[in-house]
């Protein structure tokens, strides 16, 4: 089989990251080192944002969010450092304002079925053990069999062997701690998510998996403040039933009504993010560019999001028509997406420090963020925004309007929304005008559709030209006062942004200027 691009990986990043790239006309094979689909989930929680990532793709006839959703259990809530005021997702912008509580197998198996149905080879027990790359490509090593690719993507995981080979550094600090999960069934489960903290025990949280299955997570403060040594010896021990039972009387003075486990592990908070992501042909992805201490899901929802940034820019790029700025400029897949991961290591460091820190001080400044968060001002809104991943943007030239790098929100399109109609090989130009004056950009990249103005900002816009991510790549407004709504001057700057974005070679440009 030719292969334009060999994936090292088969978790979700791996399998969303050939998916994307398979509907973008790029021929993908995976190779992963275990026999199988992992019937253990490290991550639980899926937030909003993924859920619109995932709306690009289909499986069994519906999107895959549609599948996801029907599988998992809601909540409206999401926790920030298990503190007890909790973040609201309610009023979200979003066609998925909550947090899904789905086991990441679960999702692990609809992508699987999604490749299945798409025809991408996904080989298990022939894990990546080498590769070489000259200017023309890649040679992929895979047990005694090589393959020729244009590019090889690592999503292997912490111990990234793509991420060697392509050296890379990966810098951070050490362990300092050791936390444990479960799964369990319990006698007398809470009603809801419960997060209950103990300066002198530890921590314990409870959130809800379908099935009737819960997930537990915590701490015991004898487990924090180790050498890396200490956390090695202290994860190397064995764990069972009975010592999660032990573990739960000595946090809360009860086992918590413990029937049974499916699953018991270990965590620790070891920070580390890439270097780079790319080393000329070589990339990494999740877990292989950046890893944290586990808290509230992040690692799952934004290594899946490193898929959707990677996928159409490589796909692009196979296809010759990236411009500078998606291949090496500003606005590569190195660039926007490192510095997410860079936010995402210190939010999960100031994380741990309010749930482990189990001090006098620690249990006041708890209370303190708890309160903060509870009277929902800008802390809360920052914080909601930066989990859900709906707030999240990209960095727009100095200039740009404001909602450059910004994601679109799912505007109503003739017979479609935005997330549904986005597409991985194309951009998608939202035309407001009722006259469809953009209509004549339409090309082979660039997929016209007559939209229904939005509010706020989006209001005061004549055309919007949509990255196949989701994000805003350039905008068409009117300066406050204009007298002319689409005057020659706005149309021809808008233009050129097009083509700066889907044009071969084009320099990077001041993005979505207002013409005036």
């Amino acid at each position: 089989m030719t292969t334009d691009v060999v994936i090292a990986g088969a978790g979700p990043v791996g399998l969303l990251t050939a998916a994307l790239l398979d509907a973008a006309g790029v021929r993908v094979q995976v190779f992963e080192r275990e026999a199988g689909p992992s019937v253990h989930s490290k991550a639980t929680t899926v937030h909003p944002r993924t859920l619109e990532v995932l709306t690009a793709l289909e499986t069994g006839g519906r999107r895959l969010s549609d599948a996801l959703v029907d599988q998992g259990r809601t909540i409206p809530r999401a926790h920030f450092a298990a503190l007890p005021a909790m973040l609201d997702y309610s009023a979200l912008e979003t066609p998925f304002p909550y947090v899904l509580m789905l086991p990441q197998a679960r999702t692990e198996r609809a992508l699987t079925d999604c490749l299945r149905e798409r025809g991408v080879p996904v080989h298990y027990r022939r894990p990546v053990t080498g590769a070489e790359q000259d200017a023309s490509g890649v040679r992929v090593h895979t047990g005694g069999d090589v393959h020729e690719a244009r590019y090889l993507v690592g999503a292997d995981g912490a111990r990234s062997l793509v991420r060697r080979l392509a050296g890379i550094g990966f810098p951070g600090t050490d362990p300092s701690l050791v936390g444990f999960a479960a799964d369990v069934e319990l006698a007398d489960p809470p009603a809801g998510p419960s997060h209950r903290w103990f300066r002198d025990t530890g921590s314990l949280s409870i959130v809800p998996l379908p099935d009737g299955q819960y997930r537990m997570f915590g701490t015991e403060p004898a487990d924090t403040g180790l050498t890396a040594e200490e956390v090695r010896a202290r994860r190397a021990q064995p764990q069972s039933l009975e010592w999660l039972r032990a573990t739960l009387r000595r946090i809360t003075g009860s086992d918590c009504g413990v029937r049974d486990a499916s699953w018991i592990t270990n965590a620790t908070d070891s920070t580390r993010n890439a270097d780079r992501y790319r080393a000329g042909r070589l990339l990494i992805v999740g877990d292989a560019a950046h890893i944290h201490l586990p808290a509230g899901g992040q690692g799952l929802n934004v290594g899946l999001q490193d898929a959707a940034n990677l996928a159409w820019k490589l796909a692009a790029e196979h296809h010759g028509w990236a411009p500078d700025r998606l291949t090496g400029g500003p606005c590569d897949y190195d660039s926007e997406r490192r510095p997410i991961s860079a936010r995402l290591a210190a939010d999960t460091l100031a994380q741990g420090a309010l749930m482990h820190t189990f001090t006098p001080g620690g249990e006041a400044l708890r209370a303190m963020f708890s309160d903060l968060i509870g009277q929902g001002g800008d802390l809360a809104r920052e914080l909601t925004g930066w989990l859900s991943g709906l707030d999240l943007s990209y960095s727009a030239p100095g200039g740009a309007h404001p909602l450059a790098g910004t994601r679109a929100p799912d505007l109503a399109l003739a017979g479609s929304s935005l997330l549904h109609a986005l597409r991985q090989d194309a951009f998608l130009l939202a035309d407001f005008t009722p006259s469809g004056r953009f209509a004549h950009l339409a090309s082979r990249r660039v997929d016209v559709r007559a939209a229904r103005p939005g509010s706020g900002v989006w209001s005061t816009l004549e055309a919007a030209l949509i990255r196949p991510d989701g994000y805003v790549a350039a905008v068409a407004a009117v300066a406050t006062g204009s007298p002319s709504p689409a005057s020659g001057a706005l149309a021809d700057a808008f233009a050129a942004e097009v083509a700066g974005w889907t044009t071969p070679g084009n320099a990077p440009s001041t993005a979505a200027r207002t013409a005036r």
